[in-house]
C-alpha cells in the first residue's frame, strides 16, 4: 500500500463482492445469484414522482434532516411501529449513510461492537475502520439471535450492539422471544442498539418485530434500497427515542459536513414510495425462496430462511472451503459469494434469489450437480 495513505486504509481491504465481480468479468449471461438488490424496477407511480419533483424545481439542497412531509410520514411509521410518542427522525443517503453516521458518532478507538457471525459486510469494516474492535458472537448453525453467548461476550470495552433481522446474508428473521432477550441484556449493560431493518418488509412467515418496540435505546436504520427497488437513489432513515437525542443531533451535525442531505426529488418521491403498496413483490420472493428451498433441500444443508432474498447454504463436503467451491461454481457461469465476505468463517456461500424464476431454476440444477462432485 502506498506510504502516502492514512493508516485506517489498512483496516479494510476490497470488499469480496468485488472480488467475484473481477474473476467472472467474462462470463457470459450467467447465473448471477450474487446481487443483493430487487430483479424489479423502480414502480411506476415512484418514479412519476421523483420525475414531477426535479421539473417542478425541488432540485436545491433540503434540510440536513430532511424534507419535511417526508419525515412527518416518517415519524407516524415509526410510531406505529415502535409505540415511541415522540420519535426523532432524519433522511439518511441510504442505510449504509446512516450507518457511518452513527458509528463516527458513538465510537472511540478501542471500543468493543457486539456483532452477530454471520454478518452484513459493511459493519466490520466500518468499526475498524474508526478504530473500534468488533466482537463476533457465533450464531450457527440456525442463525437465530444468540442471546447467552451475546451476554458471555460483554465487557467494559462493549459500547453498543448491532442487529439486522430480517438479514443479509442469512435470510434470518428474529422472534420476539430474541428481541426481548438481547433488549433485557442491553438494557442490564446500558449499551446502545443499533437494529437494521432495511429488509423489513421482506418477511414470508410473520412480521418483522421492529426492535424498538422492546428498547429505548434503539438507533433504527431502514430505508427504501429494498422495499422500492431504488438502490440508485440512495434514501434511508435513521430513527430513535428522546432517550438518545444526543445521538440523533450529533449524526445530523455530521451529516451537515459529510452527506450534507439525502438527494432531495427522491426524497419528495419516497413520500410515495411509503405509501405504494409492495405486497405482490413480497409474494414473488416467497415463491422464489420456496422454490429455492425445495430445488437444494436434497443436495445441501439448507436453513430456511424467514426474510430479505437470501439464503446462506452450506458448502459441499467436498470444497475445501466456500471460497474454492465459489470458483468453481463461477467455472460452471454462477455467481455466487462465499461465506468469509460475511463470517469469520468460510463454511457457507451466499445466494440471492433475487433473480428471474428461469435463472432460479438454471441455477438450482447447476448446484445439484456441483453437488454430486
Amino acid at each position: 500500500m502506498s506510504d502516502y495513505l492514512a493508516q485506517r486504509t489498512r483496516c479494510i481491504d476490497a470488499s469480496g463482492i468485488r472480488k467475484v465481480f473481477a474473476l467472472a468479468a467474462s462470463l457470459k449471461d450467467p447465473v448471477n445469484f450474487s446481487i443483493g438488490q430487487p430483479d424489479f424496477d423502480v414502480p411506476e407511480p415512484i418514479k412519476q414522482a421523483a420525475v414531477r419533483a426535479i421539473v417542478e424545481g425541488q432540485n436545491q439542497y433540503s434540510q440536513t434532516a430532511g424534507n419535511e412531509r417526508l419525515l412527518d410520514k416518517i415519524r407516524e411509521k415509526v410510531r406505529t411501529d415502535t409505540n415511541w410518542e415522540a420519535p426523532l427522525c432524519m433522511a439518511t443517503s441510504g442505510v449504509s449513510g446512516g450507518l457511518l453516521l452513527a458509528f463516527m458518532s458513538l465510537i472511540n478507538p478501542g471500543d468493543e461492537v457486539l456483532v452477530t457471525d454471520p454478518y452484513f459486510v459493511m459493519y466490520k469494516h466500518l468499526v475498524s475502520l474508526l478504530g473500534g474492535r468488533c466482537v463476533f458472537v457465533d450464531s450457527y448453525p440456525d442463525f437465530k439471535l444468540p442471546a447467552e453467548k451475546m451476554a458471555a461476550a460483554i465487557t467494559e470495552k462493549t459500547k453498543l450492539i448491532i442487529l439486522n433481522s430480517p438479514a443479509n446474508p442469512t435470510g434470518s428473521v428474529y422472534t420476539e422471544q430474541e428481541a426481548r432477550a438481547v433488549a433485557e441484556l442491553a438494557k442490564k449493560h446500558d449499551l446502545i442498539v443499533i437494529s437494521d431493518e432495511i429488509y423489513e418488509d421482506f418477511c414470508y412467515d410473520g412480521l418483522n418485530p421492529c426492535f424498538g418496540r422492546f428498547y429505548e435505546k434503539t438507533l433504527l436504520l431502514k430505508g427504501f434500497s429494498k422495499r422500492s427497488a431504488m438502490t440508485g437513489w440512495r434514501i434511508g432513515y435513521a430513527a430513535c427515542s428522546p432517550a438518545l437525542a444526543a445521538l440523533m443531533e450529533s449524526m445530523n451535525m455530521i451529516q451537515q459536513y459529510t452527506f450534507v442531505c439525502a438527494p432531495t426529488p427522491f426524497q419528495v418521491a419516497t413520500i410515495t414510495a411509503l405509501e405504494f403498496d409492495i405486497s405482490e413483490y413480497v409474494e414473488q420472493y416467497r415463491r422464489k425462496r420456496d422454490r429455492m428451498v425445495e430445488g437444494l433441500k436434497d443436495s445441501y444443508q439448507v436453513v430456511k430462511p424467514g426474510g430479505a432474498f437470501y439464503m446462506f447454504v452450506q458448502k459441499p463436503e467436498w470444497a475445501q472451503n466456500a471460497t474454492e467451491f465459489v470458483k468453481i461454481a463461477i467455472e460452471n457461469n454462477m455467481l455466487i459469494i462465499p461465506g468469509n465476505v460475511f463470517s469469520e468463517k468460510d463454511t457457507h456461500f451466499r445466494i440471492s434469489y433475487a433473480t428471474a424464476d428461469e435463472k432460479i431454476e438454471q441455477g438450482i440444477e447447476i448446484l445439484r450437480k456441483l453437488a454430486r462432485k
